[in-house]
Protein backbone atom coordinates (compact mmCIF):
# COMPACT_ATOMS: atom_id res chain seq x y z
CA UNK A 1 0.00 0.00 0.00
CA UNK A 2 0.86 3.71 -0.55
CA UNK A 3 1.05 4.18 3.20
CA UNK A 4 3.37 0.85 3.78
CA UNK A 5 5.52 2.31 1.42
CA UNK A 6 5.80 5.68 2.90
CA UNK A 7 6.39 4.52 6.29
CA UNK A 8 9.78 2.18 4.80
CA UNK A 9 10.94 5.06 3.00
CA UNK A 10 10.62 7.14 6.43
CA UNK A 11 12.02 4.33 8.50
CA UNK A 12 15.60 4.00 5.58
CA UNK A 13 15.71 7.16 5.84
CA UNK A 14 15.85 7.52 9.63
CA UNK A 15 18.54 4.49 9.37
CA UNK A 16 20.41 6.28 6.91
CA UNK A 17 20.72 9.39 8.86
CA UNK A 18 21.37 7.32 12.10
CA UNK A 19 24.06 5.75 10.24
CA UNK A 20 25.81 9.64 9.06
CA UNK A 21 25.26 10.59 12.56
CA UNK A 22 27.37 7.60 13.99
CA UNK A 23 30.13 8.38 11.23
CA UNK A 24 30.75 12.77 12.31
CA UNK A 25 29.53 15.06 14.84
CA UNK A 26 26.69 17.58 14.19
CA UNK A 27 28.16 20.99 13.41
CA UNK A 28 31.37 22.00 10.60
CA UNK A 29 33.55 19.23 9.22
CA UNK A 30 37.02 19.45 7.67
CA UNK A 31 39.30 17.13 6.43
CA UNK A 32 38.20 13.18 7.48
CA UNK A 33 35.29 13.82 8.28
CA UNK A 34 34.57 15.95 5.35
CA UNK A 35 35.10 12.92 3.15
CA UNK A 36 33.36 10.84 5.11
CA UNK A 37 29.55 12.65 5.09
CA UNK A 38 30.80 13.05 1.07
CA UNK A 39 31.52 8.84 0.88
CA UNK A 40 28.41 8.67 2.87
CA UNK A 41 25.90 10.70 0.22
CA UNK A 42 27.71 8.65 -2.50
CA UNK A 43 27.17 5.02 -0.79
CA UNK A 44 23.47 5.99 -0.14
CA UNK A 45 22.37 7.85 -3.39
CA UNK A 46 22.07 11.30 -2.04
CA UNK A 47 23.25 14.76 -3.03
CA UNK A 48 24.35 17.70 -0.62
CA UNK A 49 23.14 20.97 -1.50
CA UNK A 50 25.52 23.68 -1.87
CA UNK A 51 23.52 27.55 -0.92
CA UNK A 52 25.27 30.80 -1.88
CA UNK A 53 24.82 32.64 1.65
CA UNK A 54 24.64 36.41 1.48
CA UNK A 55 23.63 36.90 4.94
CA UNK A 56 23.33 35.82 8.10
CA UNK A 57 19.69 35.22 8.09
CA UNK A 58 20.39 33.37 4.46
CA UNK A 59 23.10 31.26 6.76
CA UNK A 60 20.20 30.53 9.61
CA UNK A 61 17.72 29.51 6.80
CA UNK A 62 20.22 26.87 5.36
CA UNK A 63 21.12 25.53 8.42
CA UNK A 64 17.50 24.98 9.32
CA UNK A 65 16.47 23.66 6.35
CA UNK A 66 19.02 20.99 6.84
CA UNK A 67 17.49 20.14 10.45
CA UNK A 68 13.98 19.61 9.19
CA UNK A 69 15.39 17.45 6.44
CA UNK A 70 17.66 16.06 8.60
CA UNK A 71 20.91 16.10 5.95
CA UNK A 72 23.91 17.80 5.70
CA UNK A 73 24.47 20.82 3.94
CA UNK A 74 27.01 23.03 2.29
CA UNK A 75 27.21 26.61 3.47
CA UNK A 76 28.65 28.54 0.53
CA UNK A 77 30.32 31.83 0.25
CA UNK A 78 31.39 33.22 -3.59
CA UNK A 79 33.02 36.81 -3.35
CA UNK A 80 30.41 38.86 -3.73
CA UNK A 81 28.30 36.93 -1.24
CA UNK A 82 31.49 37.58 0.85
CA UNK A 83 31.17 41.08 0.24
CA UNK A 84 27.53 41.54 1.27
CA UNK A 85 28.05 40.03 4.23
CA UNK A 86 30.56 42.86 5.16
CA UNK A 87 28.42 45.33 3.88
CA UNK A 88 28.44 46.59 -0.38
CA UNK A 89 29.38 50.19 1.45
CA UNK A 90 32.96 48.98 2.29
CA UNK A 91 35.90 49.97 0.62
CA UNK A 92 36.50 46.55 -1.22
CA UNK A 93 40.25 47.29 -2.33
CA UNK A 94 42.52 44.40 -2.46
CA UNK A 95 39.31 42.26 -1.63
CA UNK A 96 39.72 43.12 1.48
CA UNK A 97 36.18 43.65 2.68
CA UNK A 98 35.18 40.26 0.43
CA UNK A 99 37.62 38.58 2.65
CA UNK A 100 36.51 40.50 5.63
CA UNK A 101 32.65 39.46 5.41
CA UNK A 102 33.33 35.84 4.52
CA UNK A 103 35.46 35.39 7.14
CA UNK A 104 32.68 36.46 9.47
CA UNK A 105 29.78 34.46 7.56
CA UNK A 106 32.53 31.34 8.16
CA UNK A 107 32.96 32.11 12.20
CA UNK A 108 28.88 32.71 12.61
CA UNK A 109 28.42 29.33 10.62
CA UNK A 110 30.86 27.55 13.04
CA UNK A 111 29.35 29.15 16.23
CA UNK A 112 25.86 27.89 15.39
CA UNK A 113 26.52 25.01 12.98
CA UNK A 114 26.52 21.94 16.04
CA UNK A 115 23.11 23.12 17.18
CA UNK A 116 21.42 21.97 14.55
CA UNK A 117 22.07 18.75 14.79
CA UNK A 118 23.61 18.08 11.40
CA UNK A 119 26.68 17.94 9.05
CA UNK A 120 27.78 21.12 7.44
CA UNK A 121 30.37 22.07 4.99
CA UNK A 122 31.94 25.57 4.59
CA UNK A 123 32.68 26.11 1.29
CA UNK A 124 33.95 28.85 -0.71
CA UNK A 125 32.26 29.58 -4.43
CA UNK A 126 33.81 29.73 -7.50
CA UNK A 127 37.43 31.76 -8.35
CA UNK A 128 38.37 32.95 -10.62
CA UNK A 129 42.20 34.40 -11.37
CA UNK A 130 41.03 37.89 -11.21
CA UNK A 131 40.14 37.39 -7.71
CA UNK A 132 42.82 35.56 -6.17
CA UNK A 133 43.91 37.97 -3.53
CA UNK A 134 40.22 36.77 -2.00
CA UNK A 135 41.33 33.05 -1.84
CA UNK A 136 45.31 34.27 -0.18
CA UNK A 137 42.89 36.32 2.44
CA UNK A 138 40.40 33.05 3.36
CA UNK A 139 43.70 30.36 3.31
CA UNK A 140 45.77 33.09 5.69
CA UNK A 141 42.44 32.70 7.72
CA UNK A 142 42.32 29.23 7.31
CA UNK A 143 46.02 28.54 8.60
CA UNK A 144 45.72 30.99 11.92
CA UNK A 145 42.43 29.33 12.35
CA UNK A 146 44.07 25.74 12.23
CA UNK A 147 46.78 27.03 14.66
CA UNK A 148 44.57 28.38 17.03
CA UNK A 149 42.16 25.45 16.97
CA UNK A 150 43.41 22.20 15.42
CA UNK A 151 40.89 22.30 11.69
CA UNK A 152 40.81 24.63 9.36
CA UNK A 153 38.13 27.30 9.36
CA UNK A 154 36.77 25.98 5.79
CA UNK A 155 36.28 22.74 4.83
CA UNK A 156 37.18 23.47 0.73
CA UNK A 157 37.75 26.01 -1.43
CA UNK A 158 37.13 26.37 -5.33
CA UNK A 159 39.42 27.32 -7.56
CA UNK A 160 38.34 28.14 -10.99
CA UNK A 161 40.90 29.02 -13.52
CA UNK A 162 38.99 27.63 -16.13
CA UNK A 163 39.27 30.90 -18.26
CA UNK A 164 43.37 30.25 -17.90
CA UNK A 165 45.74 28.45 -20.24
CA UNK A 166 45.77 24.75 -18.97
CA UNK A 167 49.90 25.37 -17.79
CA UNK A 168 48.74 28.63 -16.04
CA UNK A 169 45.54 27.08 -14.27
CA UNK A 170 48.11 24.11 -13.50
CA UNK A 171 50.88 26.06 -11.83
CA UNK A 172 48.80 28.48 -9.74
CA UNK A 173 46.49 25.50 -8.36
CA UNK A 174 49.94 23.48 -7.76
CA UNK A 175 50.61 26.51 -6.13
CA UNK A 176 47.87 26.39 -3.63
CA UNK A 177 47.63 22.74 -3.43
CA UNK A 178 51.29 22.91 -1.71
CA UNK A 179 49.82 25.86 0.80
CA UNK A 180 46.71 23.87 1.52
CA UNK A 181 47.75 20.46 2.02
CA UNK A 182 48.24 20.33 5.86
CA UNK A 183 45.04 22.20 6.66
Amino acid sequence: SPRAARRAAARAEAATTQKLADIVKPGVVSGKDSMAVLKHARDNGYAIPAVNCTSTPVITACLEAAMKANAPIMVQFSNGGGLNMAGKGLDNTDEKAAIAGTIAGALHTRAVAAQYGVPVFLHTDHCAKKLLPWFDGLLEANEKYYAEHGEPLFSSHMLDLSEEPIEENMEICKKYLERAVDL
